[in-house]
């Protein structure tokens, strides 16, 4: 799990500097924001039409095969990037094109190597490997944007593609000695073993539909897409209305807007040390969490200047990071181990889903109520919606009706009493 955490470290910090580097070289090549933004769509449009396709070939393909046939591909795609670019070859119609095949690989990536770690701990350690996991993200995100900078002002455009081509190389180098620990769940041995399945049909179903259907008939997955959701339109996009807020109303600069960034990002790994605590999450947990941060959105939308405001930020990232922990962590152990890639898959679809369209819609609304308008409105409504929905919960749950033994013909007995 150290060698695997180290490796995804750096394959993060790679993965960052590139989409860094990236937005800048679009900017180069074509000196427009909106070919920028497209690049981006086109990078991640694959997640959204390909992801159940991706789940479904990480359940029924051996894990860590896949894994590494995955990063080497990236690595791949990364090294091809960083020779164009060197040769002064790529125009936007290429870096479209392994732009979309990028998001095409990581349809499968995503899921393989999220499961991959949890295969490394005890059942019991999976929602701390997923804490740690965040925490390796967040850290990755943070040197890879700082690398960013300093590898093309020293080294050019070139070196920070071919930098995280190594970093794709050296997971894939650290995958084959990956053990799974003593009482791991062993996802690829539940792939194996429905991979392999009698022609008669026994084992588990590994088409698309059923990891649909599983997804739409548990109802704790659902309500954590509609939290999730909700809080994805109406907040977290901070980066979009901090900005607006910091530079118009607070009247800061674009050096005010990176204190403010600095600080979120410092809270997203907070929040992972103490997500990486949680030895039972829940749907309820993200929920009260994310109505939490809605609250904490409702007071920064009203800060009367930037001090508060950063003493806001900092439990705002805290909340926010705790509360995706818990989401992944429910994701990734709810459904049985032959069904996690699939779900994985779904999730994934309807993340890109809000992940296109939250920032136009957010942008609607902070056209017509200001940025201020639209932080405490959004987080109104996120606070509410989770609070009425949470309320429902409780009072549609049923009461256990306990059996006297007396009412049995048979002797009291635990297990016939659960019967009953």
């Amino acid at each position: 799990m150290r060698w695997w955490s180290v490796a995804n470290f750096a394959s993060n910090a790679g993965t960052w500097m590139q989409l860094t580097v990236q937005n800048l070289l679009v900017l180069q090549i074509t000196g427009s924001a909106a070919a920028t933004g497209l690049s981006m769509s086109v990078q991640a449009a694959p997640a959204l039409f390909m992801s159940l396709l991706g789940g479904t070939a990480v359940d029924r393909w051996p894990l860590k095969l896949t894994a590494a046939v995955s990063q080497a591909l990236l690595g791949a795609i990364a090294f091809t990037t960083a020779t164009l670019v060197a040769l002064d070859l790529l125009d936007m119609t290429s870096l479209m094109v392994l732009a979309a095949v990028t998001g095409i690989v990581a349809t499968v990536d995503g899921p393989a190597c999220a499961l991959l770690g949890n295969d490394l701990v005890p059942v019991e350690d999976v929602p701390s490997a997923i804490g740690v996991g965040a925490l390796v993200h967040n850290a990755g995100r943070l040197a890879g944007t700082a690398l960013a900078g300093v590898t093309v002002g020293f080294l050019g455009t070139a070196a920070a593609y071919a930098a995280n081509g190594l970093s794709f190389l050296f997971v894939t180098a650290v995958i084959p000695f990956l053990r799974p620990a003593p009482g791991a769940v062993r996802h690829s041995a539940h792939a194996e073993a429905a991979r392999t399945r009698e022609p008669s049909g026994a084992g588990p179903d590994l088409s698309v539909r059923e990891g649909l259907r599983f997804f739409a008939r548990r109802p704790r997955l659902v309500a954590l897409a509609a939290v999730t959701g909700i809080s994805a339109i109406f907040g977290r996009n901070y980066g979009l209305t901090l900005a607006v807020l910091v530079t118009g109303p607070l009247a800061g600069g674009a050096g005010s807007f990176g204190t403010v960034s600095t600080v979120l990002a410092v809270g997203g790994i907070v929040g992972a040390v103490l997500g990486a605590r949680l030895r039972r999450p829940s749907v309820r947990i993200v929920g009260t969490l994310a109505a939490a941060g809605g609250l904490l959105q409702v007071a920064a939308g009203l800060s009367p200047s930037l001090a508060v405001l950063l003493v806001l930020v900092l439990p705002m990232a805290v909340v926010e990071s705790v509360s995706d922990t818990a989401g992944t962590a429910v994701l990734q152990t709810d459904p049985p181990p032959h069904l996690r890639g699939r779900v994985l898959g779904v999730w994934s679809s309807i993340g890109t889903a809000w992940g296109l369209g939250g920032p136009p819609a957010l942008g609607l609304l902070m056209e017509t109520v200001g940025a201020r308008g639209a932080l405490v409105i959004g987080g109104l409504l996120i606070t509410t919606t989770i609070g009425a929905g949470l309320l429902l919960r409780t009072r549609r749950t049923p009461a256990p009706v306990p059996v006297p033994a007396k009412d049995l013909d048979t002797p009291a007995h635990p297990a016939l009493e659960a019967v009953a």
